[in-house]
This record gives structure tokens, sequence and C-alpha cells, in this order.
């Protein structure tokens, strides 16, 4: 196997490549890898046409299934029932096509994060050329401000610093370095190496092309977004299995109406053309009464109304079903930086020889206080060690700080504006500083030195010498320490004591700097010897700092936990600073593990399959970790979410069953891929928008609850009463079915299908996503109906034959009250009416339903086409005590529910 490109040394990579490091590819050979290479771009896929994916919508077996009730409705003459369907079909059809539409643009947007130009040495020139155009081998100029065009081997670095976070994850941008590194090595830890959709923060260098577009990590990542194939999501897999079984009943009834109808006559010889078309035409009829055919509407407007709701509250839904999906989510798969925590560096801690100091507030805005053991110090009034580590953590600094529209902001690298923020804090302006103290020169950080120190005029004459750097170089350097008004000699139990707490520090997973100054004699200046300038310098202190974690996130966190849900930390930070920030907001928890990305790499799956369960903290790892990650998680059948905001989570977040970015520090890549995006980055956005998918899938099983069991309860009555006696005893006329179907499936339904969520909705565990929709409590409800219901429907009916007129009355109005009653008390499937009162939308909707049929009642006309006639007040009587009855039963069925449901807790 072939050595990587970061452990072969500079001249191995030209020779490799063959190019002169020098004076770059010759401008024609360059044009001759063109041609073979090709171009530095993605590879373009063709994706659906707005035709096939309008056409796509009617591959649903419900909607299918509702195509054929039109189809059928028309046949037996129920015109206006075949139009509200073809309605309702083209009302899904049309809102599927819009939201899916734009859903597939991951490719896209990967291609628009890439650089239009770059700078490359060619033939001993240096020329910007289109980054298209770049090819292998290519020498690449390198400065601050520049975005990687390509991935590149670093051959010549002069304080070069990259952020890698879209690609990598790592909070601070990495320090370039030259030399081979160790094979084995992960694309974080590669220092030497330089990749597509990095930017350039700090110095220069120049890096020799090893690979371009597809062959890219970014590339990579791309061909990874392309191939994860769509998966269905749990609502649309419970919408197919209902669909299957209205398809099961509604061809059932048909064979078993027409095959005992046929039957039955057969024997007497009046088996004719005109009865078999009689036969099959009613039984088709019922048919098409058993589909709740507004079943695709209301989950269609479920899901539509949730989206809305959702954008308020910060979170914009990309694709319909995943708001649903949200209610079943068993585990969240978390990025750390910018998701979990601010995106911002922040000292935390200052260790002076005279004490430890906390340091308040979190990002680059100056709020917050610098603390001692006795209060916050007072600007103005600064301790004179606190105040020469402060002056000396802005002058020996290259950041800016500055406030935009209300909204503070930095340029320059996040660990140097970190120590201007916290000064800022004691009330020490970084640009008074340097009007005060101008910089005469500079000797830079190196990754070999791991230290910077400028050189200070100073205001009453004489110079000084600032240094920050690693504690163990600063420390090297110094003889003495300041002591509160006292500079006195560094003894080696000083030197011992805080390089201790140093250590201490890195244990919080906080980034240490040390500080020192020195006096200077007059003439140092421009050109000072590094040597007789970095001695016997004044040990200052160490700064602790770390990109702290958002305020909201611990307790977004605590709500997952405390509902079953299990978070996961993933992120391409070093260990101890995962682990620091998992801790402080309650991912990890003693007893779960710490995993990097270089231990799971050395597992298989089966042995990672047995552990995945007990890590909480992934680290370093590579984008194809993460995609392992929630692989495993999901072959243990979880529904996993993932959040993200970096080119390097779009895999995952396309594979996870539902994929979060961040709207304000997403790339395009992220968002594109995702599910929902997050428009104010609030980890604690999800466990709202959990929410609402819970209420959403509550509301579609009520509904279905509701209509089925009221659907089959009207077939079970006329259908048996037609099999028993014949078309001729008819329960209730067409024109009478039709309406009740219009009144049960109209209003009431769609109220219930925004009903307010139950009282425990965030205090359930998550919903089994192999869980029929069809659960012990819809099947409760169903069995309820037909033990209960349909037998009295038969008495009511069957006593009263001498008169089918009346009988007719009392079975249309015991239908209207009853299905009210069952709507009122479908409010919740769980508690009782007196605990989850109807809503105002379900009563308004019952009261509209009870006074307009009371008005239509007032016409002969319609008691005519429905076949009834006016109720006397001893069958209204009658109708009100049963549907009482039924009122009390469903009670008792809810709390039996509720006693299984805690037996089993």
């Amino acid at each position: 196997m072939e050595r990587p490109w970061h452990a072969l040394s500079a001249t191995d990579v030209a020779r490799t490549l063959e190019v002169d490091l020098v004076r770059g590819l010759d401008p024609e050979e360059a044009r001759k890898r063109l041609e073979t290479q090709g171009r530095n771009e993605l590879v373009r896929e063709e994706g659906a046409s707005p035709w096939a994916i309008f056409f796509g919508q009617f591959k649903n077996l419900l909607i299918l299934i509702l195509i054929a009730a039109i189809i059928l409705s028309a046949l037996v003459g129920e015109v206006v029932d075949a139009a509200i369907i073809a309605v309702i079909v083209a009302f899904c059809a049309v809102l599927g096509f819009v939201q899916e539409y734009r859903a597939e643009k991951a490719l896209a947007a990967l291609r628009r994060m890439l650089a239009p130009e770059s700078t490359v040495l060619r033939g001993g020139e240096t020329l910007r050329i289109d980054s298209r155009d770049i090819v292998p081998g290519d020498v690449l100029a390198l400065e601050a401000g520049d975005k990687i065009p390509a991935d590149a081997r670093v051959v010549e670095s002069h304080v070069l610093r990259c952020d890698e976070a879209p690609l990598t994850g790592e909070s601070v941008p990495v320090g370039k370095a030259c030399a081979a590194l160790d094979p084995g090595l992960g694309t974080a830890d590669q220092k030497n190496m330089v990749f597509t959709g990095a930017a350039v923060t700090y110095g220069r260098g120049r890096a020799v092309v090893t690979a371009t577009a597809m062959d890219t990590a970014f590339g990579r990542i791309a061909k990874e977004v392309a191939a994860v194939k769509t998966e269905k999501t749990p609502l649309e897999k419970r919408t197919e299995e209902i669909g299957k079984w209205l398809g099961i009943v509604a061809t059932g009834i048909c064979v078993l109406v027409a095959g005992i109808s046929v039957w039955r006559e057969y024997g007497t010889g009046l088996v004719d053309l005109k009865f078999l078309i009689t036969v099959t035409m009613f039984a088709v009829a019922l048919a098409v009464a058993a589909v709740p055919e507004a079943l695709a509407a209301i989950v269609t407007g479920a899901l539509a109304i949730g989206m809305r709701e959702m954008a308020k509250k910060h979170a914009l839904v990309r694709k319909m079903p995943a708001v649903e999906t949200l209610g079943c989510t068993t585990v969240i798969c978390t990025d750390k930086t910018g998701t979990l925590t601010r995106g911002e560096m922040t000292v935390r801690r200052l260790i002076l020889a005279s004490g430890g100091l906390t340091v308040t507030g979190g990002g680059y805005a100056p709020l917050g206080e610098v603390c001692g053991p006795s209060g916050p110090v007072r600007p103005g009034a600064l301790p004179n060690d606190l105040e020469a580590f402060l002056r000396c953590a802005v002058l020996c600094n290259d950041a800016d700080l500055a406030e935009v529209e209300g909204k503070w902001g930095i340029r320059g690298d996040p660990t140097e504006a970190a120590l201007v923020v916290a000064a800022a804090k004691a009330g020490i302006s970084r640009a008074e500083a340097c009007r005060a103290c101008p910089r005469l020169d500079e000797l830079p950080f190196s990754s070999e030195r791991k230290r910077m120190t400028t050189i200070h005029d100073l205001p009453g004459g004489g110079r000084m010498a600032c240094m920050k750097g690693a504690p163990e170089m600063v420390l090297a350097r110094c003889t003495r320490l300041l002591d509160g008004d006292v500079v006195r000699e560094l003894s080696p139990a000083d030197r011992a004591a805080f390089l201790a707490e140093n250590e201490a520090l890195a244990g919080q997973a906080l980034r240490v700097l040390a500080l020192a100054h020195v006096p200077l004699e007059a003439a140092s200046g421009p050109g000072c010897d590094e040597d007789a300038v970095e001695r016997d310098m004044i040990f200052l202190g160490l700064a602790g700092m770390m990109d702290p974690p958002r305020p909201e996130a611990a307790h977004a966190v605590a709500v997952c936990r405390s509902v079953g849900i299990r978070p996961v930390m993933i992120t391409g930070d070093h260990a101890l600073t995962a682990l620091a920030v998992a801790r402080e907001i309650g991912i990890w928890r003693e007893g779960e593990e710490v995993m990097t990305g270089g231990e799971l790499s050395r597992l298989t799956e089966a042995q990672f399959a047995d552990r995945v369960a007990k890590v909480s903290v992934y680290a370093r790892v590579s984008p194809m970790d993460k995609l392992a990650i929630v692989k495993a998680w999901k072959a243990r059948g979880e529904v996993v979410a993932m959040t993200g905001d970096g080119v390097n989570d779009a895999p995952a977040l396309k594979h996870a069953d539902i994929g979060v970015a961040m709207g304000i520090s997403g790339t395009e890549v992220a968002k594109e891929a995702a599910d929902m995006v997050l428009t104010d980055d609030n980890f604690a956005t999800i466990v709202t928008a959990i929410e609402q998918g819970r209420w959403i899938y509550d509301n579609i099983k009520k509904y279905l609850a509701f209509l089925i069991q009221c659907n089959l309860t009207e077939v079970a009555v006329i259908g048996g009463v037609v099999l028993a006696l014949g078309p001729e005893y008819l329960p209730l006329l067409p024109a009478a079915i039709l309406y009740i179907n219009l009144a049960t499936d109209g209003l009431p339904a769609l109220a219930l299908g925004v009903a307010p969520p139950d009282p425990d909705i965030m205090q359930r565990p998550p919903r089994d996503p192999r869980e029929s929709v069809f659960s012990r409590d819809v099947i409760a409800f169903i069995v309820r109906a037909l033990v209960i219901e349909i037998p009295f429907f038969f008495f009511l009916f069957f006593h009263d034959l001498g008169d089918m007129a009346h009988a007719r009355t009392e079975i249309f109005f015991l239908f209207i009250i009853v299905e009210v009653v069952i709507a009122l008390n479908c409010r919740s499937l769980r508690y009782s009416v007196f605990t989850a009162p109807p809503h105002k939308w379900l009563v308004l909707a019952v009261g509209w339903e009870l006074a307009l049929i009371a008005v239509l009642m007032q016409f002969d006309t319609v008691r005519e086409s429905f076949g009834i006639i006016m109720p006397t007040a001893q069958d209204l009587t009658i109708i009100v005590l049963f549907s009482a009855v039924i009122f009390a039963i469903m009670e008792l069925t809810k709390y039996l529910l509720r006693r299984r449901d805690v037996r089993m807790m």
C-alpha cells in the first residue's frame, strides 16, 4: 500500500507529483493534466424532474385507494362523494410536490462552497486562475483570507493556520507544519495537509495539490451524500400500513356482501344480471364508506400546521414527514462546536501568583466580570499583577473586537480574541493599549517556537517585550515572577505549581496560554535578536479558555434524558475537550464511555455494535466515523436524529432518520442535506420540535380511532341488515349515509387534527418506531365500538321493522349523536374529558353539526331524501341515554388503559 501524502516528505511529494516547488508546474504540463484529470469541480447528478416529483406523489397506497374510491363512487352514482375525494387527493399531491421540489440540493451547495479563484505558481510566475482549472501538482500560494480550493500537502509554512471546523469540527484554527507525519493519522490530525473548503485564518505558506474534485476529502463526502438512499419515515410506513388494511377491509366487504347475497338468492333462481349489478353497486358503496376519505388530507394538514408552528419556534422543516419522525426520536447524535457550544472561545480562568480568578460571561460580547476570592474586581482599580497580565494579553495580540449592528464579532484568531474580550471585561481596551504602547517589532508564533513575542514603546520611555505561548515554553524563558506588586525570583516550587495548574486546567479541557513580559534596553527594536529578547523574563500567569456550552443546552439535554432520549456527542475536537463539555451539560454520565475515531476504526462492525450503546462521547472522528455511528444506532432499531453544521456532517445528516442543521453557523451543504434547519442554532429548539412531532402523531391517532370506529360501525350495521334481510330493508338511504359521512369526516375530524397535546406528552418514553398505528388504545376503541355499539344499533332497528321510516329515523339520529359523543371523547385517547376537556374548535365543530341537522330537519324535502321523519321526544331520550352509556364506557376504557400503562412503568 502506498504511503499517504501526509506521511511523505516535501521532497518526496514533489518527486511523486513531478513538480518543481520553486517554479511550480509548467503551463503546458498543467494543461495536459487538466485534460486527463478533469476539472476541479464536483460531479453533477441529474435530479428528478418536476413532473417525476409530482407523479411520485401518487405512489402512496392510501392515495391509490382513494383514486379507486373516486372511480367506484362515480360508478355507483355518488358524484358528490367522488368530487370531494378528488379534491382531497389533489390537495395532498400538490402539497407534497411543493415540499419535495426543493429537497435534493446538497451537491449544488457543495459546489457553491468551492473558491472561485486561487493563486498558483506556474512556470515561475504567480498567477490567479479559476479554481476549477487547478490540477494535482499545482503549487498553491496561501495567505490569510484564502479559501482552500483542493487538498494539498504543505511544503512551506509561515505561522500558517487554517479554520477546518466545517470539515473536521475542530473548534480552533489548526497550525500547519511541513514535516512528514505518522501514516495512521486521521484527517483532523494531518497538520501538514490543507483541505478543500477550509480557510486560511493566519500567516502564509505554500502547498502542493494532491487531490482535486471528487478525490478530495470534500469530494468523498459528496459521494457519501449522493450514495445515501432516502428511507421512508415512520409516518410514511404507518400510512402505508393504514392503506393496506383499508384495502383489505374494502375488498373483504365487497367479496363478503356480494358473495353472501348471491349465495342466498341463488337457490331461488332470482340471480340475473340486474340483481348482480345491484348487489355489486351496493357492495362497492359499502366498501367506499369504509374508507376514511379525509385521512390523507388530515395527515397532510396536521403536518403542514406542525411545520408552520415549528417555524414560529425557529425550526424550519424542509421535508414534511420529518415533523412526525421527531416524535419517535430515541437518539440525538449532535455535533459539539457551534451546536452545543457557542462556537466562540472564552477565557474562563486566570491563574496569577497571587491566586486564581474566574471570568464570567460567554462569547465575544464583553459582558461579564473578572472575579477574585473577594468578589468582582473593579475596572480602573485593578490589582497591579492583574493589570500587567491583561495589558500584556492585548499587546501581544493580533485580534480585534468590534460591535456591528448590536452584535459583537472578531477579526483574527479566536484564541487571541478571547484574551481581548477578557481584558475588556476588566476595563482594558486593546485599541487604547496599542495607541499608548505602539508595536515596534515581533517574533512570530510558529509550531516549533510555540510562542509569540512583541516589542513595544512605553509611554514614559523605554521598551517592553510581551510574550504569550505554551506554558512550558514561556516558563522556560522566565527567571522572575510578578507576585502582587512585587517582582521576585521564580523558584522551582513556583514552576512546579504553575505546571500543575496548567495540567489541572487542561484536564478541564481548557486551552491554556502563559504570559510574560520584560523591560528592554532602549536600543532594542526592529531587527532584535531572539535570544537577547526572550530571556530573563517576568512570568505573569496563565489563562484557561474554552468554547463554552450554550446556557440552554444543559436544560435541553436534561429534558431529553428525562423522556428516554439518548443524547450522543460526536465531534472532531480532542477527547478531553469533548468530555469536559459533555460532562458540564449532562451528555456524559459516570459509567459511560468516550471513544476516539482512532479507537472506532480499529473495531469490527460486530464489536462496535456491542459498544455503541455504552458510548456517549466520540472525539477526533472523521465524516465516515459519524456515518458509521448513525448506522450502528439505526441497526439497533433506534430512530436517530443527527444535528450538525459542517460539511463533514452532511452524509450523517442525510442518512439519519432526521437531519437537523444549524441555520446561522451551518454550511449550505448541511442545510440542504438536512430535514430540518434551526434558525436560532439552538439545541434546545430540538426539544420543542420533538414535542411538536409527538403532538402531531397523537392527533393522527385520535382522528384514526374516531373515524375508523365510526365508519366500521356504519358498514357493519348497514351491511349486516342487508345481508340478513335483503336490500329492501336498507337501514339508511344513500343520501343519509352520505350526510353522516360528510358530517363526521368533516369538521369534527378536522378539529381532532388540531387538538392540544395531552398533559404528559413530554413525560412518555419515545414511541417504538415499529409500533403499529393501530396501537392498543386505538384497537381498544375499535373493539369497544364493535362489541357495545353495533348490537344496540341492531336492536333499535329490528325492534321497529314494522315502521321503516321510524326505524331509519332512530338509526340516523343515533349515528349522529353517538359519533358526536365519540368525537368529544377522542380529544384524548388516554385522559378523561374532565382532565383533557374538548378544545374550542372541537366544541364549535360539534355545535355546528348539531345546529345544522336541527335546521335541516325542518325541511320536508330533506327528510324525504333521507327517508326519515321528525323524531319524537321519546326517540331523542333513548338516543341520549344510549349516548351517555357510550360516553361512560369510553371513560372506563381510558381508565383501564391508564392503569395498564402505570403497571407497565
